[in-house]
């Protein structure tokens, strides 16, 4: 089977086309459009000009996705597409699109959630990438292909959801059969990350702005808190981090006062350390949380998915704790470019899920959680 799918669900403009011949998922071709130069100068998304440039660049991005599969209308069984959650001007462009192409077609649409559709990138065992930026006069390509093993997540096992907006852990059953155990009271673990950039001047997105001055940092240089990481229940809060660290950066050691105005003068190695502490924090909770789960339900697999799921220190923790910890699990993540939002993980989702419904009446629905069953 060969199924197109579609991700507009925030900045992105993505369209894959993917296949499970011979019971192997393959990407047979996988296009990411992103606007994030765009929203850089801003330090954040905007949701009207995220949906503008979306409006450009989702024709070009089928099309393009279309021309790398080498394949034609016909060999297409199904079209996939996110329905939410996301922005909501966003999700329109691509359910939009998606519902027309359907109709002209007279393909199968299957709707996908967007949130459980990451996981679904830990299916995916061949990866094809290929990305540029909207803000780029010249586009630019980077093509990356990695075939790995045949080791497939096996039920039951427990989904730990790592990404800007949605901090979740569920416990998988089988394909469209989950247990919702918790998610983020508030903010979630990358927003987080980001808000903490923010607060020390780094540019969007924060994550991996963090990670990267983190390696060079003390993770043990400053006492922030670990929200809720002993209690008994599975939900998350990261607010409280986040104001711990807005009191550090606020304080005399991080500002000082000039004749002219007031500015933050960040020493180099002192955010440094105060990157290392946060991510530290941050994983943390994470990974005591994930440990938790998996020993309460007593599961021999673990998958994580979402933007943050491609921190290499939440990676090595989890494998670390797991060992010390003596919990006979195996742990599967995503290659990097399958973390962050791409149609590849839609398409696959549908795959193992497909449940067409009717192009006429399907609505976008920005508020979509996994909380539904």
């Amino acid at each position: 089977m060969i199924i197109l799918g579609i991700e507009t669900s925030c900045d992105e403009t993505a369209c894959a086309v993917v296949t499970n011949n011979h019971k192997r998922i393959t990407i047979l071709s996988n296009i990411v459009a992103s606007s994030a130069k765009l929203q850089e100068k801003y330090g954040g998304v905007i949701p009207e000009q995220a949906a503008r440039e979306q409006i450009k660049s989702i024709i070009p991005v089928i099309e393009e996705a279309m021309n790398e599969s080498r394949i034609t209308i016909n060999d297409i069984n199904a079209i996939a597409v996110t329905y939410g959650p996301g922005l909501i001007g966003s999700l329109l462009v691509g359910v939009e699109t998606a519902k027309t192409l359907a109709l002209a077609w007279n393909k199968p649409l299957i709707p996908v959630n967007h949130l459980l559709g990451h996981f679904y990138a830990n299916w995916i065992k061949q990866s094809s990438a290929i990305s540029y930026q909207l803000s780029d006069k010249k586009q630019k390509k980077s093509d990356d292909r990695r075939l790995m093993t045949d080791d497939y997540p096996q039920f039951p096992c427990i989904g730990l959801l790592v990404s800007g907006g949605h901090t979740d852990l569920l416990l998988f059953k089988n394909h469209g059969k989950y247990k919702y155990l918790g998610g983020t009271r508030d903010d979630a673990a990358g927003e987080c990350f980001d808000k903490c950039a923010r607060l020390l001047g780094l540019s969007y997105p924060g994550g991996p702005e963090i990670a990267a001055l983190a390696r060079e940092g003390n993770p043990k240089a400053f006492d922030l808190p670990r929200p809720m990481i002993d209690s008994k229940n599975f939900e998350f809060s990261f607010s409280g981090l986040k104001t711990a660290v807005a009191n550090v950066v606020h304080s005399s050691q991080f500002t000082v006062s000039s004749s002219k105005n007031s500015e933050r003068i960040t020493n180099n190695e002192l955010t440094n350390n105060l990157c290392a502490s946060i991510e530290a924090a941050i994983v943390d909770v994470l990974v005591a949380k994930t440990i938790r789960a998996a020993k309460t339900y007593k599961v021999k697999q673990i998958i994580i998915a979402g933007g943050v799921a491609a921190n290499q220190t939440l990676v090595r923790n989890l494998e670390c704790t797991m060992y010390n910890v003596q919990l006979k699990a195996k742990l599967h993540v995503p290659p990097p470019e399958l973390c962050t939002d791409n149609a590849a993980m839609i398409a696959t989702c549908a795959l193992f899920n497909f449940h067409p419904v009717d192009p006429l009446t399907l609505q976008s629905d920005p508020n979509l959680s996994l909380n539904n069953l």
